[in-house]
């Protein structure tokens, strides 16, 4: 038998059945070489990822509410870790004297916390309003306003209680309140619950002891800011000009922040 592609002599256990008449083992390995090439070039085109691990980032972006999943899976891996003999609370924590010096201190205080409860009870209010602030302004400005809050709490730790270490996402979870209000007023009407559990919630932390209030306050002070900036422009704006704006409001923010922690460490030095 002749190949219909190559025109080469085949024998009768080489051969392979083809569309039409047969084709040697050579040849169908081209034919899948080119097909995977062109599938390639498809998935470009149309900006498909390329590697097997780039289809699984798009499709976990593609469910809802990815990064506050990931925030609350990583937050609890490292509770998980905070079991295990060590201190990683006192690695993680912040405490300015020691953040100056190991400034990943700044967000990873919000990774770790002083028991079950108290992460129990930060996840809790992460999952009932992070969804809809993520699903809002998108995934990626979502994130980086979690970041630029969870330092800014610490910031606002640095200058009104300098001495104390903190540990919890508690200052970025105030923020996700002040972003949440902020972006309601905005666009319509804040949700009276909404205003219910934030008082609730701030009248806890003055009532107790052992709670940094600096870092609640000062989270929900980041979050009116956002919540505001970039509920405006979503009242005024559409389509992609508003992601590029609600990333001006949170770089904005975070230069602020930035400054203020450079006044408190002129300060103190």
């Amino acid at each position: 038998m002749l190949c219909q592609r190559c025109g080469r002599t085949i024998c009768g256990e080489c051969q392979q059945q083809a569309p039409v008449g047969v084709h040697c083992p050579e040849c169908v390995r081209e034919l899948r070489d080119e097909q995977r090439a062109r599938l390639r070039e498809t998935r470009v085109a149309h900006g498909g990822p390329r590697t097997a691990i780039g289809q699984r980032t798009r499709q976990w972006l593609a469910q809802p509410a990815p990064v506050t999943i990931a925030i609350v899976a990583v937050t609890a891996l490292v509770g998980v870790l905070q079991i295990l003999p060590g201190n990683l609370s006192g690695q993680l924590m912040h405490f300015l004297p020691y953040s100056l010096v190991e400034p990943w201190r700044f967000l990873t205080y919000a990774l770790v916390h002083a028991g079950v409860l108290h992460f129990a009870f930060n996840m809790m209010i992460l999952w009932m309003v992070g969804p809809a602030i993520e699903e809002r302004i998108g995934r990626l400005p979502y994130l980086a306003a979690y970041v630029v809050s969870a330092a800014g709490a610490a910031v606002a730790v640095a200058w009104f209680t300098p001495a104390s270490a903190v540990v919890g996402a508690s200052g970025a979870i105030y923020a996700l309140f002040g972003m949440a209000i902020g972006m309601q007023r905005m666009l319509g009407r804040v949700q009276p619950a909404l205003l219910v559990l934030v008082g609730i919630n701030l009248v806890i932390t003055f009532a107790f002891g052992g709670i940094s209030w600096p870092a609640h306050v000062g989270g929900l002070a980041i979050g009116l800011a956002l919540g505001f900036g970039i509920g405006a422009v979503h009242a005024r704006m559409r389509g992609d000009r508003t992601t590029r704006a609600a990333w001006l409001v949170i770089g904005g923010v975070a230069i602020v922040l930035a400054a203020l922690f450079a006044a408190r460490v002129a300060v103190l030095l």
